[in-house]
């Protein structure tokens, strides 16, 4: 008994030794790989708000704002960037705005589709129901739907037009980030090829333009190899930067004012507006560039991690930007004739070339953020079809969000060469910069009112509280931005708009596309009059129609059946339907349905993809739907011989077998028609598929009707048939193989 004891307790303890082993190897690899990501995460994500000492406190005095005696203006200022950094990037972002992530995606469009999905609001939310099928839909545990949430939803649900304006602010917040894409490299490497100036006086002002072309063009033409291979490139140079300025900030300090220190006081907030007045008011737009990039923490939040992003900032960013910020200040005490260029001036000579290469260096990294998130933000737009189809390449096996647009990319590079060939002067660029983040910055917090009530289901006064404490900083901010539009801020309302004009005409033009297929489409009874007998052939093999109806067949099969009296052998009607969820599984990703009696072989097969998703291979996707089709049948094989009258459609839950062995068993909503001869329609199918595969889609002109208003001809006709005409076409965007493709032309009247 003794021994029996005694061998037991000894497996237990290599039980739990193993146990133990096991669990400490796993957080060992769990913590390496976040450090690895918050480390790459420095030269994609903080760039940009960490080059922001280059011109901070060079545009915050560049107006009327004076100096005076007991330094209480430059201490001020310093307050005023200490709690900015502290309450916007610290507070806001990483404490709570990073939490509000969509599975792990981020931005304005993430936190939009996570109101559409979670809270039913939405123009995109009509669909959700019947995808709760869906894991990526499962909001985990149920959580009590409070008094306010009620009165939110009924709000949105009795008055449509608020969810227009909610769909609009979503996409004007979208294109000022777009909008940022292009003024921050611009406004980040002018400023810091300018500071050679101080060493070269006589240096003539085309030549430190074109050197920033030179910089921009190489910039642009990195993108292509990933944000994972930029990451690791620009990582060591921003860790560099950043230790550079901290160490330099530490000596200023020291040398010239340690009682600097006392403007972390919010004192000192309170004797710089008493002191400067209005022209403190208008120095704001100088300041808020201190939290520029801050946004880019948020919308690259799928390149990366929540906690990778949360230790690189509070560990690394946030002191060294302080320290810097900290030693510019104390300089200026001491050299208030210096502000023009107060960053490069307050640099040690004996370090001042060392320095200068590695700003150069990281204006360059800097940058980074705001394109990485423009590349996201578009992708997303793209697939819930609020921009025009480009090309999105995934950069990255193991983090999905990494994407890179070509298109995009070229775009935002000739961009930037005019603003800085055209302003050639950081002042009027800083002012457009400012009224680009502020907005942006505002409109996030309008959407996280939404989501503390509507999804986190927390006490109205928490949403308030957040509105209340951020909201009215980014109004005071952006205030002061719009007072700045005669200096250049006009350029970001210019881009701004221009970009939420092609984002809204395309999404409409696309409504009105589809609602006209919704409201012609055929017809079953013209199904069951395709026959032998009136004419049609049936030929060997599938053809994949797309459409967008769901149920039923578009009116381009008609036209073509009334041209052509021929089709395959089997039909598979496919519709691509973009879902508010960053990725579908592959093997909940194919909703099956039968269309027409069974001898008819139609079917219709739903394909479901989320915002991040991106089909690559057209082999690989052919054989998912057919297997699809085929599972279809098979699951229907019992019930086959027992039929039912009238052809009645059913729809079941059942468990699945995935494609994949590596996938795991998911419940699948099917449509299924009870019907007979099963076996017979599965070998049908496998024949068709041995005689061949070929794909037929709509050619379509669309048009407005000719009673429509001026208005309404000038964007259908002429804007969004200019998008349709020079976006990538959809059998490019779909990966259709071009040599099994079947157009079929057609005018639509919307």
């Amino acid at each position: 008994m003794f021994l029996m004891f005694t061998f037991k307790c000894s497996g237990y303890r290599v039980t739990l030794r193993f146990l133990a082993c096991w669990l400490s190897s796993y957080l060992q690899k769990l913590y390496k790989d976040t450090l690895c990501l918050a480390y790459q995460s420095l030269g994609v994500v903080y760039g940009d708000i960490s080059i922001s000492p280059i011109y901070v406190f060079t545009n915050t005095f560049s107006g009327r704002l004076k100096f005076n005696e007991e330094d209480d203006v430059i201490f001020g200022v310093l307050s005023l960037v200490f709690w900015t950094l502290t309450l916007i990037p610290l507070c806001k972002y990483i404490i709570f705005v990073l939490g509000a992530d969509d599975n792990g995606e981020g931005g304005t469009f993430a936190l939009y589709s996570l109101l559409c999905r979670r809270a039913n609001l939405g123009l995109f939310s009509a669909f959700h129901a019947q995808n709760d099928h869906l894991s990526a839909y499962s909001p985990g545990l149920p959580i009590k739907e409070t008094k306010t949430s009620s009165l939110l939803k009924e709000f949105f649900d009795r008055h449509h037009s608020s969810q227009i304006v909610l769909l609009l602010v979503v996409l004007l917040g979208t294109s000022m980030v777009i909008g940022d894409g292009i003024l921050t490299p611009s406004m980040s490497v002018l400023s810091a090829v300018n500071g050679v100036k101080i060493k070269a006086t006589g240096l003539p002002e085309r030549y430190t333009v074109l050197i920033a072309c030179v910089i921009l063009v190489g910039l642009f033409t990195l993108q292509h190899f990933g944000t994972h291979r930029v990451g690791s490139l620009f990582a060591p140079i921003m860790l560099a930067w950043l230790l550079c300025i901290s160490g330099v900030g530490i000596y200023n300090t020291i040398h010239w004012n340690p009682g600097v220190v006392r403007a972390f006081s919010p004192l000192y907030v309170y004797i710089f507006f008493k002191k400067a007045g209005k022209h403190g008011w208008s120095s704001l737009g100088g300041i808020v560039l201190c939290i520029t990039g801050a946004e880019a923490m948020f919308a690259d939040l799928g390149h990366f991690s929540q906690l990778s992003i949360r230790i690189a900032f509070t560990a690394v960013v946030y002191p060294c930007l302080i320290l810097a910020y900290m030693g510019e200040a104390a300089y200026l005490s001491k050299h208030k004739e210096d502000m023009e260029r107060s960053f490069y001036k307050a640099i040690p000579e004996v370090v001042f070339w060392p320095v200068f290469i590695v700003a150069t260096v990281a204006t360059v990294v800097g940058s980074q953020a705001i394109i990485s998130a423009t590349f996201s933000i578009i992708s997303q737009c793209r697939a819930l079809r609020c921009f025009p189809r480009v090309k999105v390449i995934h950069t990255s096996g193991q983090i999905h969000g990494q994407v890179y647009i070509p298109e995009v990319n070229w775009i935002l590079m000739v961009m930037c060469l005019a603003v800085v060939v055209g302003f050639r002067d950081t002042d009027m660029i800083g002012n457009a910069y400012g009224l680009a983040v502020t907005t942006v910055m505002l409109v996030t917090t309008c959407l996280m009112f939404l989501v503390v009530i509507m999804v986190w289901r927390r006490k109205a006064l928490a949403a308030v509280a957040f509105v209340v404490i951020f909201g009215s900083l980014e109004l005071l901010y952006l205030s002061a931005c719009f007072a700045k539009i005669h200096k250049g801020g006009w350029l970001s309302l210019v881009f701004s708009i221009i970009v939420l004009f092609v984002m809204c005409t395309w999404h409409y033009g696309t409504l009105n596309k589809h609602s006209y297929e919704s409201h012609n489409k055929v017809c079953l009874d013209m199904l069951l009059n395709l026959g032998p007998n009136h004419g049609m052939t049936r030929v060997p093999g599938i053809c994949l129609i797309y459409s967008n109806v769901v149920p039923g067949v578009p009116p381009m099969f008609a036209h073509f059946v009334t041209n052509f009296p021929a089709f395959h052998q089997i039909l598979i009607f496919v519709t691509i339907q973009p879902l508010t969820v960053p990725n579908v599984p592959v093997n909940q990703r194919f909703l099956v349905s039968r269309i027409g009696p069974s001898e008819f072989c139609f079917f219709q097969c739903v394909v479901q993809y989320g915002y991040k998703d991106v089909r690559k291979d057209s082999h690989a996707f052919e054989c998912h739907l057919i297997d699809t089709v085929a599972e279809f049948l098979r699951s229907g094989g019992d019930d086959c011989d027992a039929g039912t009258s009238g052809g009645e459609m059913s729809v079941n839950h059942q468990q699945l077998s995935p494609q994949g062995p590596g996938d795991a068993v998911a419940s699948r909503k099917k449509v299924r028609f009870r019907g007979v001869g099963c076996s017979k329609e599965l070998n049908e199918l496998e024949e068709a598929r041995e005689s061949g595969l070929a794909y037929m889609m709509g050619n379509t002109c669309v048009l407005a009707t000719e009673t429509s208003s001026y208005l309404r001809k000038f964007i259908i006709n002429v804007v969004y048939g200019f998008l349709r005409r020079n976006c990538r076409r959809p059998e490019t965007a779909l990966g259709v193989p071009h040599t099994s493709l079947i157009e079929v032309g057609m005018v639509y009247r919307v």
